[in-house]
């Protein structure tokens, strides 16, 4: 397996669906706006959607990856009643969740919004839509187990395409909402519902190929499964302490009006850089390193993650600097339409260049979490993600009066460079990592690209700064033009230095 082609292919698909991700949500910021329905559809959304993300998005993968595949190591029969016990206590653990949520959905929200409270429209609202949307989680986390055979088998494709069902139902229910003047945030809301079992559907006809599911309704958990669940619930909030600060960030942000609504289209955008750049890699070299770890071949465990590390960086930093460097002009030009007003604009991108600061650490999460689940060893992720959480929460409290939500993003920044320094301090402690000389190279070389880029950037953001204007009616052709300049300049670059060879990335 090659981590470059794989990470590319999982990229690629991951790219579409956040393209066609924007495309919605720029159809959200016209017809709502910043709206209280707006509010109250992000924030039902954003409880089954942030768990889609700790289950999607290789949490869920980060524990089942490695036991299923030394199960599978002992015997294939091992492997398939391995996946079974698995499917079938998820799916009767998620009915019961589900179940439990739809008849406590005020109760939730006054979790997740608090700050709605004080509104009985909002809130109400946003009860009701949450009901709807919620059986959503039900789907997409048992589509996420089918995903993770298909990661197994090295087979990435379709789990990287799925999303992108639920932009196209969504893009579809926003048109026809519009013309047939239906309510826009109640028909989103069940197209989400919809979209989850569309793509449940889709993975398990990808999957079958490989593994044909047999839901058991009297079984013995075996001494695999019961590890495999004993892992699961530290992973999902240490792999996934990206998506929960993002809920921190929307529990602290109801407070403020419209405030919900100015994170949400800032996380958009960063989170397609995250899912290139973290996402992508750590998915595709999870399997080879747990391989790797299992037949304890330390040469190409050291190897695959010095490879890993590499190929995040050279997709990160030119990402963090871009966001950095052009927030404005990207929030203007994917959203600045309609009842997103050049006010909205500019707080929604203020927010957005904070958190680019933290794309790199993002990223490196991600990686750095693979190098403790790939040896079975959940538990101290999960420490240093409590640890994390518990900065963001307390810096942002602290200096939410002061700042405003502005604070959130920061201190989601902060609190993630933290955890990726602790994360380092214990891998090298633990003798659980080891640098390469050519790996310090390349990081020059990715340096230097990045900054070539940069100044590319700001100049072509210079020249063309009148077709970038808010009032300019095309100006998201212009913003795509530079991205697509700049990113050649980059590729160019780092290809002229030696950063894209394909056997470089090699993971066998």
């Amino acid at each position: 397996m090659n981590l470059l082609s794989s990470a590319t292919i999982f990229s690629f698909f991951t790219l579409i669906s956040r393209i066609l991700g924007y495309l919605r949500d720029i159809l959200i910021a016209f017809f709502l706006g910043a709206s209280i329905f707006a509010d109250a559809f992000f924030v039902a959304f954003r409880l089954p959607n942030t768990f889609r993300r700790l289950f999607a998005e290789g949490t869920f993968n980060a524990a089942f990856i490695p036991s299923y595949t030394a199960a599978k190591v002992k015997n294939k029969k091992k492997g398939k009643k391995f996946a079974d016990d698995v499917l079938s206590i998820l799916l009767f653990v998620l009915i019961f969740i589900v179940t439990l949520a739809e008849i406590f959905a005020p109760y939730l929200l006054y979790l997740i919004a608090p700050g709605f409270v004080t509104d009985d429209i909002k809130f109400n609202l946003a009860v009701e839509l949450t009901r709807i949307t919620f059986p959503f989680l039900l789907f997409i986390s048992l589509a996420s187990f089918f995903s993770g055979i298909l990661n197994s088998n090295n087979k990435f494709a379709a789990s990287a395409a799925a999303p992108i069902i639920l932009n196209i139902v969504l893009i579809v229910v926003l048109c026809i909402s519009y013309i047939e003047n239906l309510d826009i945030a109640k028909q989103l809301s069940y197209g989400v519902t919809i979209a989850g079992i569309l793509q449940l559907i889709f993975l398990i006809f990808f999957t079958y190929k490989f593994y044909k599911p047999k839901i058991k309704f009297l079984f013995k958990i075996s001494k695999e499964v019961k590890f495999f669940f004993k892992k699961l619930l530290p992973s999902i909030f240490s792999s996934g302490v990206t998506q929960i600060n993002i809920l921190v960030g929307t529990i602290i942000a109801s407070f403020q009006s419209g405030a919900v609504s100015y994170l949400y289209y800032a996380e958009r955008v960063y989170q397609i850089n995250l899912a290139l750049a973290g996402i992508a890699v750590g998915t595709v070299s999870l399997p080879a390193l747990s391989k790797s770890i299992k037949s304890k071949d330390y040469f190409k465990t050291f190897d695959i993650q010095n490879k890993s590390i590499q190929l995040s960086l050279l997709l990160s930093i030119p990402a963090s600097l871009g966001l950095i460097l052009a927030s404005e002009e990207i929030v203007n030009g994917l959203f600045g339409y309609g009842s997103f007003t050049s006010a909205d604009v500019e707080i929604t991108s203020r927010a957005l260049s904070f958190f680019g600061y933290g794309i790199v650490a993002f990223a490196l999460i991600k990686i750095l979490s693979n190098f403790f689940f790939a040896r079975d060893n959940t538990k101290l992720p999960f420490y240093i993600s409590a640890l994390i959480v518990f900065l963001n929460i307390l810096i942002s409290l602290s200096f939410f009066n002061q700042i405003g939500f502005l604070i959130i993003p920061i201190a989601t920044s902060i609190s993630i460079w933290i955890g990726v320094i602790i994360f380092f301090y214990i891998l090298f402690r633990k003798n659980f990592i080891n640098f390469k000389k050519e790996l310090f190279k390349n990081i020059l070389k990715i340096l230097i690209s990045s900054l070539i880029m940069s100044f590319m950037l700001v100049f072509s953001l210079d020249k063309f700064s009148s077709y970038l204007d808010y009032e300019y009616i095309y100006k998201s052709i212009y913003l795509l033009i530079i991205i697509g300049f700049v990113g050649i300049i980059y590729l160019l670059s780092c290809y002229l230095l030696g950063l894209l060879k394909i056997k470089s990335y090699k993971a066998n």
